[in-house]
């Protein structure tokens, strides 16, 4: 355990300071008259955004926020892991291993962690609550990001494999969503006697062997297939960018903190359930908040690169047998049929919201929990 040190988020005033002033000498696009998002991030709507982050966001604020919960790194093959480890007060808790994804951070879970682990104080009940592992990805935020090609999420979910081991946890669930589900896919293949149960609220799923794919798929599921295959038809160009070019796609977003901004926010207005105004699902403090992780920790360069790493190591979707809870939120981007489910995990808990969508964790803190417990209850008996 010597290896594992505390860490708190401490970011310099000049790194603050230097921030304002690529706010200030921002220099500002054009774009068409009546522009309505779809040709990307809105200009007046960015440029209110930004005055807020320049003169109103309080980044002090929200890093107490962040050092609220017990921080550490370790270092082990070469690179630092860094992840929140915050135990519950309670003796029934269990260990959950939950892992973010693209564009999210550990920023995901603020709102969150406390419901699990105090359960009792947030409507629940004490035996539900949860010891919080939560590590950011290689190359995103504080965790150190690969020097060579490889670091897909079949090798990331090696390193929290390892984690959970030199955490001294020898029985724990994994959850995920985003990049952070297909890390939790392998965790439970990789580690199935310690991995004992995993959550998705991305849930990644293919028709069984039946001849008819849509043999035991609802008319409701049929739609919302059509409805993600329009999706994919329309607002996958920055999957397309960051799977072949993300070192060029990195000079710019690296570099300008408007850049980096309007590439995020972008995501954040198409990806979660705000029917056009982010404050709808996402404060603009919160997202601000992640965004700025990204940019003071210099990693967005680094997390896009996981893009291509997921296209060069071509991962097997072998189907899972540890038992398996899947959320699947209103606005997700993939909302797979539960018969498609089935046939890929050991489905023992199954819930469609009516609300939240990408950032579920962020959007729906308290629907999120809820579901959360209810799992541990449906697999109370495997841990």
């Amino acid at each position: 355990m010597n290896d594992i040190q505390p860490f708190t988020i401490s970011i310099s005033d000049a790194a603050i300071e230097d921030l304002h002033r690529r706010i200030d000498n921002t220099r500002w696009p054009d774009q068409l008259n009546d522009d309505d998002w779809s040709y990307g991030a809105e200009l007046e709507y960015l440029k209110s955004l930004v005055h807020y982050w320049r003169n109103e966001f309080d980044w002090r604020k929200q890093e107490s926020l962040l050092n609220r919960f017990d921080q550490f790194t370790l270092d082990f093959d070469g690179l630092r892991t860094h992840f929140i480890h915050h135990r519950s007060p309670h003796k029934e808790a269990r260990p959950l291993l939950i892992n973010h994804g693209w564009p999210g951070s550990i920023v995901e879970f603020v709102e969150l962690i406390p419901r699990l682990l105090e359960p009792e104080k947030f409507g629940g009940r004490a035996e539900d609550a949860f010891h919080i592992v939560a590590p950011s990805l290689p190359g995103y935020g504080f965790s150190q990001a690969a020097q060579s090609p490889g670091m897909n999420t079949r090798a990331i979910a090696r390193r929290h494999v390892e984690l959970m081991s030199r955490l001294g946890y020898d029985a724990y669930i994994c959850q995920g969503g985003d990049w952070g589900a297909m890390v939790t896919r392998h965790v439970a293949e990789l580690d199935p006697v310690h991995c004992k149960a995993i959550h998705l609220n991305l849930v990644l799923a293919l028709p069984g062997d039946d001849a008819d794919p849509m043999k035991g798929v609802s008319a409701e599921e049929q739609a919302l297939l059509a409805d993600d295959s329009r999706f994919r038809k329309d607002e996958m160009a920055y999957f397309k960018i960051q799977a072949t070019k993300p070192q060029t796609l990195g000079y710019a977003l690296q570099d300008s903190a408007v850049g980096l901004c309007a590439w995020l926010t972008e995501k954040f207005r198409t990806w979660t359930d705000c029917e056009g105004e982010i404050r709808n699902a996402v404060s603009w403090d919160t997202m601000l908040t992640n965004i700025s992780l990204y940019w003071f920790s210099n990693s967005i360069a680094s997390s896009v690169r996981l893009y291509r790493e997921h296209m060069e190591f071509p991962e097997p979707q072998n189907r899972i047998e540890v038992p398996t809870g899947a959320a699947v939120y209103k606005r997700e981007l993939v909302r797979p049929p539960k018969a498609w489910v089935e046939a890929s995990y050991n489905l023992v808990h199954w819930h469609r919201a009516d609300k939240g969508g990408h950032f579920a964790a962020m959007e729906q803190p308290q629907a999120f929990a809820e579901d959360l417990w209810r799992f541990r209850k449906a697999v109370r008996d495997f841990i």
